[in-house]
């Protein structure tokens, strides 16, 4: 069976921080608005602390959207792969305040995707250290490692990477999950 690695979030699961953020701040931000893939860089620098308060109190997978299709298409990878969930847990404005953010993970992974083996449960944040056949990751810098085959997730901040650079780093674009249904289900 080939080993298949899966990140979480903007790939299982969608938007929890950016509605998160819009709660905060009482705005009505789009995750396009984020100039980085660190979204939490909309908060402005003196409000940072009192996000730290506002988030720890808080589990962000209560604000999120289930990416559509992703249980159904995850069932059947589980089926035919050896999956993994390889997801960074630290939360980069307060990482030692992080074990809140692994549970939350944890918990949601179990609830909304229950045929999944916990024990493939992987909560890191540097994927390079990880061998797969096949990774899906919506940051290209966690997609460096090995892997025959690597698809990018489209996400708000990759969206504008050229089909240049796709080819460059080996990428396939993966824009939903019945993309990735039609490349790894055929």
């Amino acid at each position: 069976m080939e080993k298949l690695i899966v990140d979480m979030d903007d790939v299982l699961c969608q938007k929890g921080y950016i509605r998160m953020i819009n709660e905060f701040l009482n705005k009505e931000y789009n995750e396009e608005d984020a100039n980085s893939y660190y979204i939490n860089d909309l908060i402005p620098k003196s409000k940072l602390e009192d996000w730290i308060e506002f988030y720890s109190k808080k589990n962000v997978y209560d604000y999120v959207d289930i990416a559509e299709n992703s249980q159904e298409v995850m069932k059947k990878l589980n089926e035919k792969y050896d999956v993994y969930i390889a997801t960074s847990y630290v939360f980069t404005d307060a990482p030692k305040d992080s074990g809140k953010t692994l549970n939350d993970k944890y918990n949601f992974l179990c609830k909304n995707f229950p045929f999944l083996d916990p024990h493939k449960f992987i909560f890191i944040s540097n994927k390079e250290l990880l061998e797969a056949d096949i990774r899906i990751d919506d940051s290209p810098n966690k997609l460096i490692g090995k892997a025959k085959l690597k698809l990018l997730f489209t996400a708000y901040h990759n969206k504008n990477m050229a089909d240049e650079e796709l080819k460059e780093n080996n990428f396939i674009r993966v824009n939903n999950w019945k993309d990735i249904e039609s490349i790894l289900l055929k």
